[in-house]
């Protein structure tokens, strides 16, 4: 009997699990891959961009590119989703499936922040990292402000790259002793769950670069006019170039679809990624798992990636009648770009217990080479990795 699977999401394992699904399923069973948007981005190179290390082009690919022969792509705006029945609303039309998997990601939130969105620079965002790039190619020096707008957000190190490759940029042009970098963070501590040793070598990166860290400033509110940061300790800050984080929400298409738990993420089995919905199942960015010590595991393209392949493999397992043995470890890896050609790496076992075990390389230029190697990767650039 032919079967059904659709992958809702064509980022990074969206994509991975289609193409996953289809090397592993029968002939006859249909893939189906559907996202709003035509064109994969590939997101941790919008920092790069952002800095005039990349052009727009180089870190885009058609998605009908990235995916196997055989894998079906819709391009549409999924409007429901009912997962007791398998079934989606893409555009006024309704499509059932043996098998559902969730991988919207994360929406971006800035209008929720009065005056953010007009103040600065969403480097999360293909046009907010052009027009990032576009201001710092035209900067003469002042006043550099990174700023989280919520403790909670994907790519964790990101902000603090951004930082970074801030201060490298202006070093390269002469302007670093004309200006000055601050990081203002909502969270306690950068990348708090890998733990206070890799925190603490991150604030020694920034502090090495003379960036000032300012952790726990929550932002209430920007004004563009003035070029002022009000934060909700009654301090206000400010700046001459502002690039930020946006707060971070559950896509729109999860809402009253009985998926989502009361943070509004999906909740989902830490070894098999199912729901609580049979034939369901939920990776990246808009799942959640839960870790001993009390922090969710971070939203990061690597986990997305490594979660597609366990469920594609279990659902066609199913399929066959047989029992779904592969399970996601919690293992994973994160760069930290600390600019001048050279990335620090943290990985190790975020499932470990009470809390995880993550090691942090120092910064080399074998490490960013390795991080340029998984972009290529990312960008399909070598398909045998991709698929």
């Amino acid at each position: 009997m032919a079967r059904t699977a659709i992958v809702l999401g064509a980022g990074t394992g969206g994509i991975a699990a289609a193409n996953e699904i289809r090397k592993c399923c029968e002939k006859n069973d249909r893939v189906l891959l559907v996202d709003r948007n035509e064109r994969f981005l590939f997101a941790p190179s919008l920092l790069w961009l952002a800095v005039g290390a990349r052009r727009s082009k180089e870190i885009q690919r058609p998605v009908r590119e990235l995916v196997r022969s055989g894998v079906d792509f819709l391009c549409g705006a999924i409007e429901s989703i009912d997962p007791a029945s398998r079934t989606i609303a893409l555009d006024g039309r309704s499509m059932s499936a043996d098998a559902l998997v969730v991988a919207l990601g994360a929406s971006l939130a800035p209008e929720s922040i009065p005056g953010l969105a007009q103040a600065g620079h969403n480097f999360y965002t293909l046009p907010g990292a052009e027009s990032l790039r576009d201001a710092l190619a035209a900067f003469q020096g002042g006043r550099v402000l990174v700023l989280t707008a919520s403790p909670a957000y994907k790519c964790p190190a990101a902000p603090y790259e951004a930082a970074l490759l801030v201060d490298a940029f202006l070093r390269k042009r002469g302007l670093r002793e004309k200006s000055a970098i601050a990081m203002y963070a909502a969270e306690a501590a950068p990348m708090a769950v890998a733990g206070p040793a890799i925190s603490a070598a991150v604030v020694a990166m920034l502090g090495e670069k003379e960036i000032v860290y300012a952790p726990n400033r929550q932002i209430l509110s920007a004004d563009p006019a003035t070029n002022v940061v009000t934060f909700a300790d009654g301090s206000s800050e400010t700046y001459d170039l502002l690039a930020y984080v946006p707060p971070h929400r559950p896509p729109s298409a999860l809402a009253g679809s009985g998926l989502v738990g009361e943070n509004g993420w999906i909740p989902v089995d830490r070894a098999t990624l199912q729901t609580g919905f049979a034939g369901v199942y939920a990776i990246g960015d808009n799942a959640t798992i839960a870790l001993q010590m009390g922090k969710p595991l971070p939203k990061a393209g690597v986990f997305a990636y490594a979660q597609a392949k366990i469920v594609a493999r279990n659902l066609v397992e199913e399929w066959r009648g047989r029992a779904a043995l592969a399970r996601f470890d919690g293992h994973g890896a994160c760069f930290v770009e600390t600019g001048g050609m050279r990335a620090a790496m943290g990985s190790g076992n975020f499932f470990a217990e009470p809390t995880p075990t993550i090691a942090l390389r120092p910064p080399s230029l074998w490490l960013h080479l390795a991080k340029v190697l998984v972009e290529r990767r990312g960008l399909g650039k070598w398909p045998f990795l991709w698929r």
